[in-house]
């Protein structure tokens, strides 16, 4: 069973921020299922990933003026702030470290992040191209 089941909660109606997300779980999926040999590289790709999607997350932020821009993207630093302490571990060969991130906190920020700031982009950039 997957680790977070691609079955549309996670959706906010804006297809690049979609994309990300469908990525992220796909990732997160591959890394809750790899061997300790493959975990190391494949935990790279998903903080490489990570850093991508915030970058276009915060442009379109920046694009759109969105008010809640400054919360945003500290709450994206904080993350990435984490992931790289763990990185740190993993590098080490601390595997177990990795997979408590993996497994106990990335899915649950995930789903909080899309339900709550992720929703609020998308709704403002829609309200923007209809005004």
């Amino acid at each position: 069973m997957a680790l977070i089941e691609k079955n549309g909660f996670l959706l906010v109606g804006h297809a690049p921020i979609d994309h990300d997300h469908d990525e992220f779980i796909t990732l997160l999926n591959q890394l809750d299922a790899a061997d300790n040999g493959d975990f190391p590289a494949l935990f790279q790709q998903l903080l490489a990933h990570t850093e991508q999607h915030f970058d276009r997350e915060n442009q379109l932020m920046e694009q759109s003026a969105f008010p809640a821009e400054a919360e945003h993207k500290g709450e994206h630093q904080r993350v990435l702030g984490e992931f790289k302490q763990f990185k740190k571990r993993v590098d080490k060969g601390l595997i177990t470290f990795g997979r408590s991130l993996v497994r106990e906190r990335l899915p649950q920020w995930l789903e909080l992040h899309v339900r709550t700031m992720d929703s609020a982009l998308a709704a403002h950039i829609k309200a923007q191209s209809q005004a």
